[in-house]
């Protein structure tokens, strides 16, 4: 076990374990590059790439031996080697403390093209292999007493990367090669380093370095930020119960925990942002998580991986039934007794247990399955942020579970099994409140105690009744966001009073379009239509009926306000226009104001309108007919009966009416800030659920948030804080904001992949628990 004469000493060893399981995994790696790269000449492709593949495929064969050679060369050697030192001399090179500064030089486009495909392997390696890095990197702080790795660590993948491209180099391959068969290096070396972190941590384990990690000492807010720190949740190791931790922040965006330099803070800023992506869609983390338990567990129990439905053995059957009675007699308590149950008094009741189903369990599957649930229930329990009110109906969950577990394999091998997302479901909308709010409403409350009574009184049901008692509490959390909850329910109403305006709106600008797709009016006029008065038919129609006076004067006035717009070729037509003109800009007022446009925007567009109108007395095109203009408000008339379909209507920034607008006392409406929105990014926002709890940076206040809303086709977004105020998010802009980390998961991953993981780490250190 370590000691305190000897965390250095470790260190060094940690370093070398490193490296030598990179060495011995190396051969294995490049045989299957060379596969990978068959593979990919293989696949159906345009013919210049085809023909790319294969001649670069010739140009790989003889090579590859030596491309492997000196990258386990340079690995035995380390990058603090002059050798190493001397041939990258890369864009973030770092001095010397004190150093001179060089003189300023053009760096030629093979050195930024070096550093460009090294960052992008660093970042494959980071992707693949985040929750193990960070995890050594918090092991070798707490043995070196520094606050991170230092910048050219061999730890580092940056530096991995590095030496993998000099090494690839070297070996007179180029760098046109590394293009051609990026995505297969990628694939490789990002398993290669995922696996020998993975044995890193694994011996600093065995020897007693860090069982639990605590990532509050790497997490800083920076200095004269003005930014207060955000309570988080590590999604990288599991904090000390009660811990937070803080994400630095530097303008807008989120760089992270690390160093805040050069290629290192690169390299945090990006581990960041896949830590969000993994909580946000998160289905390739915890399918990794998943295929880790799998590849463990199937090392000591292989029929563990099998994949046909078997039925528990009658022993087993009748021993989880028994325990299934046994628990729902315990925790058969009030609220108020639920509450007062602790976690200890559960964890030990769930050992007993364990113990008991493993004597009725009649095969090394059945007792391995027993000991994984046990495990995932284990860390389930102990989560802080569960209220203790809502805890036991979780705990009453693992029998059902264990029965699913044993009888469909696949538990352990899809992210989507039904019982696992309603855990995380149920998880996620209950573990959002803070240490000084821990109630759950009685809803709420309710609708768990629901749902784990009706699993509960169908056991032979399998997945079936988990899926649908998870349909149903979706639909419990739309009618509960909607119409039960005090906080949200008002936000709730405002933000579809939105959607329907703002969709209302987007189909009279289309319809409008169309109709005067082939009308000569003034452009200023096109734009007031369009952007302007569609809104306030669409507030019209809202508030009244649709063949109500109010509608039809406002459509008479878009209607007059086309022909005065037209050109005026008469005397009389003019003077026509001049003796209207007080009567449409007093009916257009009316109409800008109950919309809310505020006077002084109502006096830009009247001064625009009143440039257009002038402009149309001198215009030299042909006047728009009688019967033409009696077509138009005829079919102005009728404009509801034209409208698109709503569900076809797409709400993006670049037709929706200025939302700001729609601002209240209790909802604002986000309409700027955040980053340009990568396509991940984008898919992330359509992925979030309703019920979930994030962090929300916006308008200088930092404040947890639920989302409690989601419009037609997920467009929209409400979230609300916990004193009730409504936040509104285009998706869009919803998606800029995750990409710049001012909307953060309070879970950096889901409940039940948290759950694998604490399982994981304990079977790395024990496996014979697996049989005992």
């Amino acid at each position: 076990m370590a000691t305190a004469s000897q965390p250095s000493a470790l260190a060094a060893q940690a370093r070398r374990v490193f490296v030598e399981s990179l060495v011995w995994g190396i051969p294995s790696a490049v045989q299957r590059l060379h596969e990978g790269v068959h593979r990919l000449t293989e696949e159906k492709a345009a013919p210049e790439i085809a023909h790319k593949r294969q001649h670069a495929l010739l140009d790989l064969q003889a090579p590859l031996p030596r491309f492997q050679h000196v990258l386990v060369d340079l690995l035995n050697a380390g990058p603090q080697s002059l050798a190493w030192r001397t041939r990258t001399g890369t864009l973030s090179q770092q001095l010397p403390a004190g150093a001179p500064l060089p003189a300023l030089e053009l760096v030629d486009d093979e050195t930024i093209e070096i550093e460009i495909l090294g960052s992008r392997l660093a970042l494959a390696i980071t992707d693949q292999a985040s929750w193990e890095f960070t995890d050594l990197r918090a092991r070798m702080s707490s043995l070196e007493h520094n606050e991170d790795l230092p910048s050219d660590d061999i730890l580092r993948p940056h530096v991995l990367a590095r030496m993998v491209l000099e090494s690839w180099r070297e070996a007179a391959l180029t760098l046109e090669h590394w293009r051609i068969f990026q995505e297969v290096i990628h694939r490789h070396f990002a398993e290669l380093s995922e696996e020998a972190y993975h044995e890193t941590n694994r011996w600093l384990l065995g020897e007693g370095v860090r069982p639990e990690i605590d990532l509050r000492p790497f997490i800083k807010v920076s200095h004269g930020s003005g930014v207060a720190p955000i309570p988080i949740t590590s999604g990288f190791g599991d904090l000390q119960p009660g811990g937070s931790a803080s994400v630095v922040r530097r303008g807008s965006a989120t760089v992270g925990v690390g160093a805040p330099t050069g290629g290192v803070h690169e390299e945090t800023r990006l581990m960041t942002r896949m830590s969000a992506l993994a909580a946000g869609g998160g289905s390739s983390h915890a399918a990794a998580v998943l295929g880790r338990l799998n590849k463990l567990v199937g090392r000591y129990v292989p029929e563990f991986a099998a994949t046909a439905v078997e039925m528990a053995s009658p022993g087993l059957a009748a021993a989880i039934a028994d325990h299934q009675s046994m628990i729902q007699r315990q925790m058969a308590t009030t609220a108020r007794e639920r509450a007062l149950m602790s976690a200890p008094a559960m964890l030990q009741d769930l050992q007993q247990r364990k113990e008991a189903l493993k004597q009725a369990a009649a095969t090394p599957v059945e007792r391995a399955t027993i000991e994984i649930v046990a495990l995932l229930f284990q860390s389930i329990l102990t989560e802080e942020r569960i209220p203790a009110a809502v805890r036991v109906w979780f705990a009453r969950l693992q029998m059902p579970v264990l029965r699913v577990a044993v009888s469909e394999p696949d538990f352990f091998a899809t992210t989507d099994h039904p019982a696992r997302k309603l855990i995380d479901r149920m998880g996620a909308c209950v573990m959002g409140f803070d240490a000084t709010s821990r109630e759950v409403g009685d809803a709420l409350d309710k609708e768990i105690k629901r749902v784990v009574q009706v699993v509960e009184a169908y056991p032979d049901t399998g997945r079936r009744v988990f899926q649908t008692v998870l349909t149903e509490f979706e639909r419990f959390l739309e009618h509960y966001f909607k119409n039960e909850n005090e906080l949200t329910r008002k936000g709730v109403s405002l933000a579809q009073q939105v959607e329907q305006r703002e969709t209302l709106a987007i189909q009279y600008t289309i319809e409008l379009r169309k109709m005067l797709n082939e009308v000569p009016v003034q452009e200023g006029v096109r734009a007031f239509l369009f952007h302007v008065w569609a809104d306030v038919l669409a507030m019209t129609a809202l508030k009244s009926d649709a063949q109500s006076d109010r509608i039809k004067a406002m459509k008479r006035a878009a209607a007059d306000l086309i022909w005065s717009a037209s050109a005026k070729v008469s005397r009389e037509e003019r003077a026509e226009v001049i003796s209207r003109l007080p009567g449409l800009l007093k009916t257009l007022r009316e109409g800008m104001a109950e919309a809310g446009l505020p006077p002084e925007k109502q006096d830009e567009h009247v001064q625009a309108l009143n440039d257009s109108l002038a402009a149309a007395f001198t215009a030299r095109a042909a006047a728009i007919p009688a019967e033409r203009l009696d077509e138009l408000m005829g079919r102005l008339e009728t404009l509801e009966e034209l409208l698109p379909d709503a569900d076809d209507v797409q709400i993006d920034e670049s037709i929706v009416m200025d939302l700001s607008g729609h601002e209240s006392t209790d909802l604002q409406v986000v309409t700027e800030g955040g980053s340009m929105p990568t396509p991940a990014m984008l898919a992330w926002a359509r992925e979030l659920q309703v019920g979930g709890w994030y962090m929300l940076e916006h308008r200088g206040r930092i404040e947890p948030v639920q989302l409690a809303w989601q419009g037609l086709r997920k467009q929209l977004s409400l979230f609300v804080s916990q004193d009730g105020r409504g936040t509104l998010f285009q998706q869009n802009r919803l998606a800029a904001f995750l990409q710049a980390g001012l909307l953060v998961p309070a879970q950096d991953e889901s409940l039940t992949v948290k759950a694998t993981r604490s399982a994981l780490a304990k079977l790395d250190v024990d496996p014979g628990r697996l049989f005992s």
